[in-house]
């Protein structure tokens, strides 16, 4: 077993030897990028002697699980991508950090992030799952990149749902290309929240063939500039969004219109009492309607009478009308 340790840094030539003038413990506190990728490592031993480390190049080993990094609280740039790690561990020291590369690892859940409060950049882009298995997030974790997290990689996870990412308000950069993604009215609500948006990819999803893909998504994410890898021209964008704004207007012009109906001014009735008072709908002062009592109530026979008609024919059934004197 290959382990990471400050021996195999001492027997390195492309460390030690390009700083002769110094002792080696001097040499490793002024250490600040360590390149060991591809070195068959399997193991991190003890590196606290690199206490100004900023950099760890260790892509392309066989590191099960991330530890003894806890000394390292000024790194910011760490690459360990294309290993066999399955949990993310022991990084709460690690408060400078700034870009962590882990894609093509076996990562299930993303967690133990919380104290990462600069992490800008985030790839996990290619786990090696299990079948079945998809890619999740741990909610705390989410929440704490959530004023942070710029740059977000996730393709080819088997992610069927991003609605928990919804709370990185702050991302530039999305990359969910080759998963499962569906649902269009969900991922428009989604990127809705993400006002900062510049660069998304989501090539290779489902969702790709849904009629009016590409317009419908930039008409909501109103900053993006790249989508699946084509520029977005600003006049087509301004085109989409005018579109859309008139084609809700009308939407909703037709549903009032469908909700209110035409308006009939009174109620239909073929029951028309005789013996009642003025109709609502006329008008006479006292000085020109003489006092009516009727003398017996007559009760008219049920009639047929249309709408457009109703008024005409209660002006001439009203007994008002014919006691006004002249």
């Amino acid at each position: 077993m290959v382990r990471l340790t400050i021996d195999l840094i001492a027997k390195s030539r492309n460390h030690f030897k390009k700083k002769r003038g110094l002792s080696f413990p001097d040499y490793l506190k002024t250490l600040t990028h360590l390149h060991f990728s591809s070195k068959n490592i399997e193991d991190i031993g003890d590196l606290s002697m690199c206490r100004n480390l900023t950099v760890l190049y260790l892509y392309d080993n066989q590191i099960t699980h991330i530890c003894n990094l806890g000394f390292a609280s000024n790194l910011t740039h760490l690459y360990m991508q294309n290993n066999n790690i399955t949990h993310l561990d022991n990084l709460t020291n690690l408060q400078k950090l700034s870009k962590l590369y882990l894609g093509g690892n076996r990562i299930v859940v993303v967690e133990g992030l919380e104290k990462l409060c600069e992490l800008k950049e985030l790839h996990l882009e290619n786990q090696r799952l299990a079948p079945g298995e998809k890619l999740l997030f741990d909610p705390r974790t989410l929440l704490s990149l959530a004023e942070s997290l710029c740059v977000l990689n996730i393709s080819n996870n088997n992610i069927d749902d991003i609605r928990d990412l919804t709370v990185l308000k702050e991302l530039q950069h999305f990359s969910a290309a080759d998963n499962k993604l569906h649902n269009m009215e969900e991922l428009e609500d989604e990127f809705s929240h993400w006002l900062q948006l510049l660069r998304m990819d989501l090539s290779g999803n489902p969702v790709c063939k849904k009629p009016k893909y590409r317009d419908r998504l930039i008409t909501v994410c109103k900053s993006l500039e790249v989508l699946d890898g084509r520029e977005i021209n600003e006049l087509t964008r301004q085109f989409l969004i005018n579109w859309k704004a008139s084609k809700e207007a009308k939407k909703k012009k037709n549903i009032k219109h469908m909700r209110t109906g035409p308006l009939i001014p009174y109620p239909l009735t073929s029951d028309f009492n005789m013996g009642q008072g003025p109709h609502p709908g006329h008008v006479h002062s006292h000085a020109n309607v003489q006092r009516w009592k009727p003398q017996q109530s007559l009760r008219a026979p049920k009639l047929q009478i249309p709408v457009c008609g109703l008024l005409s024919h209660m002006a001439v059934s009203s007994p008002i009308c014919s006691h006004v004197d002249a």
